[in-house]
Parts: C-alpha cells; sequence; structure tokens
C-alpha cells in the first residue's frame, strides 16, 4: 500500500499523520508514504523578478521543510518509510497528480488546516481533492 499523505505543517495535519501511525495495523506491512506539502506560485509582485530561479526554489524547500518538520518526527518515531516531497501549484491539482504520478493507493489529508482564511482554503483544497481525484481520498476531521 502506497500512501500519498498531504500536509501543511498545521495541527490538523499533524492530527492526520498521527492518525496514520495508530492505524498502520490497518494495513499487512507499513505502508510507502509520499509525504508531500505543495506551496503556491509566488504572485507576481514588482521585485520578485529580480530573484534568481534559485533563490526561488530555495525560498520554496524552506518554507515546504519547515512544513514536513513535525510529519517526519512522527512518522520516524513509529518507524514508518516516507520519501518528503516540496511541490509547486495548485494544492489539489498538484496533490492529485502527484499521487497518480507515484502510483499512490490512497490520499490521506486533513480537511481543515489554519484558522481563517488559511483554513476556508485547505477546506477547500480538501474538498477539491476529493472531488477530482481518481484514487481514494481519506479525510482526517
Amino acid at each position: 500500500m502506497k500512501i500519498l499523505l498531504a500536509v501543511d505543517g498545521s495541527k490538523n495535519s499533524l492530527d492526520t499523520v498521527q492518525c496514520l501511525v495508530d492505524h498502520t495495523d490497518w494495513y499487512r506491512e507499513k505502508p510507502g508514504v509520499e509525504l508531500v506539502t505543495v506551496q503556491q506560485h509566488l504572485p507576481q509582485i514588482p521585485g520578485l523578478a529580480s530573484l534568481g530561479k534559485g533563490q526561488i526554489d530555495k525560498f520554496y524547500q524552506e518554507q515546504g521543510d519547515a512544513k514536513l518538520a513535525g510529519a517526519k518526527q512522527k512518522l520516524d518515531a513509529a518507524g514508518i518509510g516516507y520519501q518528503p516531497r516540496v511541490l509547486v501549484g495548485p494544492p489539489a491539482e498538484t496533490i492529485v497528480k502527484h499521487a497518480k504520478a507515484s502510483g499512490c493507493d490512497m490520499i490521506m489529508l486533513g480537511s481543515r488546516g489554519a484558522t481563517g482564511m488559511a483554513g476556508a482554503l485547505l477546506g477547500s483544497t480538501a474538498n477539491k481533492v476529493l472531488h477530482i481525484s481518481p484514487i481514494p481520498v481519506l479525510l482526517v476531521k
């Protein structure tokens, strides 16, 4: 079983990781995990054009690594193998595209993330993943 586990660094996404850890006995073998976070493209702001692609890629990677850190700790402690990925693009579409490309059997993500506007966006991301994915989706509340 290969699971794409999408996280955003929020408490809710860490709860989703814990749900996977707590239920590894559902599977004959510990599942393989594609641990993914998605960074949205930086907006077109005057002055950003002066940054090189390397600097922008480094920014995406640093931000993504910070969002993956807590999930990595939980998976390491549970002895669950994973491949961490920092992806860039529209979140729902990027999650589904990566799950299909990497041969995942299931997508697992939280139904709510950060609070306020960010929470509304993640809620809509989870909803969109649910609707566009041909792969089974497990939403954790």
